[in-house]
């Protein structure tokens, strides 16, 4: 006959003690650079969902980049008053509208933190484990996603005026990177601004203030080799400039420097994540 089947042995006092503390002690919470990726695509996915609540938005912010194209740049094809090395104006106009479009939408995102603050959500957001660089990260990239999609409202615009594009899907992804990371930085420039003045008021008045001197004081309109010296050195330190001559090159083909461009895009970018997450807790006091 087979022995009969041993008793189980019974677990040890140390073992049960081990099970119970897992069951009566929460796990430690993930924290440090490690969690900023996940946290932060959580923090986009979230502020992309209020498009869901305001697709007027997008339609609205529409208009304005389509009547730069039809009424600035079919004038100035007609009257060719800007140099833009043979290609029509307004070909050479599209992808300092799409950088334009794009920059309108980020640089007043400092509003909506300092919304966020007044209705209670920033301080509930900063007393979780999640890195204040997360947070920030989290909403620049859910503007440069806003931005994308307007990005894409101007290129079939631009399609259907006529404007000779390329539809590579590769260099269309070096548009889609160029418009995140620009973006990504004038939003976290817009926050930063609310860390300084903590008021709505103030925020509209330098964000309306700064606006137009980065939009002119760039390539998105003219040449810089038009422009006079000391704004040709304002231009050399826009971001936007860089912003525009990838989007130019990558679109139209015309000669740029992507490397640099994007090598700025991308430190400019990180610098502004570290301002705005550093005026963070100023902004929620």
């Amino acid at each position: 006959m087979s022995a009969a089947p041993a008793a189980p042995r019974p677990a040890s006092a140390d073992t049960a003690a081990g099970g119970l503390d897992l069951l009566l002690v929460p796990p430690r919470p993930r924290t440090g650079w490690s969690v900023l990726p996940a946290r932060g695509g959580a923090l986009c996915a979230v502020e992309l969902q209020k498009l869901r609540h305001d697709r007027a938005e997008l339609y609205t912010r529409a208009v304005q980049p389509a009547l730069w194209l039809l009424i600035f740049g079919e004038t100035f094809t007609r009257i060719k008053a800007i140099p833009t090395g043979g290609i029509p104006y307004i070909d050479y106009l599209a992808p300092g509208i799409i950088a334009q479009s794009a920059m309108f939408i980020a640089i007043f995102y400092g509003i909506m933190i300092i919304w966020e603050r007044d209705s209670g959500i920033l301080t509930k957001l900063l007393v979780t484990p999640t890195p204040r660089s997360a947070l920030i990260t989290g909403k620049a990239f859910a503007a440069g996603v806003k931005a994308l999609i307007q990005a894409v409202v101007v290129i079939v615009i631009a399609a259907l005026l006529g404007v000779a594009m390329t539809w590579n899907p590769l260099r269309l992804l070096g548009v889609g990177a160029a418009v995140v990371l620009g973006s990504a930085f004038f939003s976290c420039l817009s926050m930063t601004i609310a860390g300084i003045v903590l008021t709505r008021d103030r925020l509209m008045g330098i964000g309306q203030a700064i606006t137009m001197p980065l939009f002119f004081g760039s390539s998105a309109l003219y040449p810089v080799s038009i422009m006079p010296g000391w704004l040709q050195a304002v231009s050399k330190g826009n971001p936007l400039s860089y912003q525009v001559d990838a989007l130019r090159g990558l679109l139209l083909g015309t000669p740029s420097h992507l490397a640099v461009d994007y090598a700025v895009l991308l430190i400019a970018a990180v610098l502004g994540i570290l301002a705005a997450s550093s005026l963070l807790g100023r902004l929620a006091r």
